[in-house]
């Protein structure tokens, strides 16, 4: 599933005050998935990274790529740079962090470089979380 999928739906669900409304959102994206992406797309929607940290803070995300024009970044994508940038450790490991972190944005739109941002920092506040 492309990720521009889950960020239109975590705005739909931060847009929505109903309970109801936000559960059948939810659960409407999670029939889509393909099993590998259940755990990293419902770790997502909560506003977590399934990796827990992975060594990313608001510095390091200052200064990304330019946004991609069409959306093409996947679920599994997202989450297989997440666990290479969490595994990174040892000398060089600011600088391979910061090249990880740049392909991936580089391959985020706007609106998902935005989602990354929130998520990768824990702010990612939608109204979700009292389904976890």
């Amino acid at each position: 599933m492309l990720l521009i999928r889950l960020v239109e739906t975590s705005a739909a669900v931060g847009a929505t005050r109903s309970r109801l409304a936000k559960a059948e959102l939810l659960a409407a994206v999670l029939r889509e998935l393909a099993p590998h992406e259940r755990l990293p797309a419902v770790a997502y929607l909560s506003g977590e990274l399934r990796q827990r940290q992975i060594g990313v803070g608001w510095r390091s995300i200052q200064d990304v790529p330019s946004p991609a024009a069409e959306p093409s970044l996947t679920v599994a994508e997202l989450d297989a740079a997440c666990a290479d940038i969490g595994e990174t450790s040892g000398a060089g490991s600011q600088a391979r962090r910061r090249e990880l972190l740049g392909a991936l944005f580089g391959r985020a739109t706007e609106v998902e470089q935005e989602y990354l941002r929130r998520l990768l920092t824990g702010e990612l506040r939608q109204g979700a979380r009292w389904l976890g």
